[in-house]
């Protein structure tokens, strides 16, 4: 996966970091450029398991969450975050191809919820009201 370029520190402390997983690479790759694009720094995963490690490594104010993944799903690696202090605070904007109630089921703790396929300008708007610290947007 594609580490963004490395960008001045005074700039480092106004852009919002976001980490997207999921196992559809080239989706995760494609939402991961146009958030660049937007003006944020991302870093990728393909399940859980790589997720809760970059989520040691990078510090995501938010993270894009897939909810059908191999190895550690959408719904372990949301409660993982939310079980541990460090990572409890993180936003969480879960996605799938499943309808949410489906989802909720397994894991309600996350911050807004996107179904699969979504438009492009209603993530963005939705992302950029969770790193505003908007509330719960369900």
């Amino acid at each position: 996966m594609r580490e963004p370029p490395a960008m001045p520190r005074s700039h480092r402390q106004r852009v919002k970091t976001i980490l997207v997983v999921d196992d559809e690479l080239a989706s995760a790759e494609v939402l991961s450029l146009i958030l660049e694009e937007e003006g944020y720094r991302t870093f990728c995963a393909a399940n859980g398991q790589q997720g809760l490690a970059r989520v040691r490594d990078v510090r995501p104010h938010l993270v894009v969450l897939d909810y059908m993944m191999p190895v550690m799903n959408g719904a372990e690696m949301g409660a993982a975050l939310r079980a541990s202090a460090d990572t409890r605070d993180i936003r969480i904007l879960m996605n799938s191809s499943l309808p949410e109630d489906a989802v909720r089921t397994h894991f309600s703790k996350y911050d807004a919820f996107l179904r699969k396929p979504y438009n492009v300008d209603v993530a963005l708007t939705l992302i950029a009201k969770l790193l505003n610290g908007d509330q719960q947007l369900r």
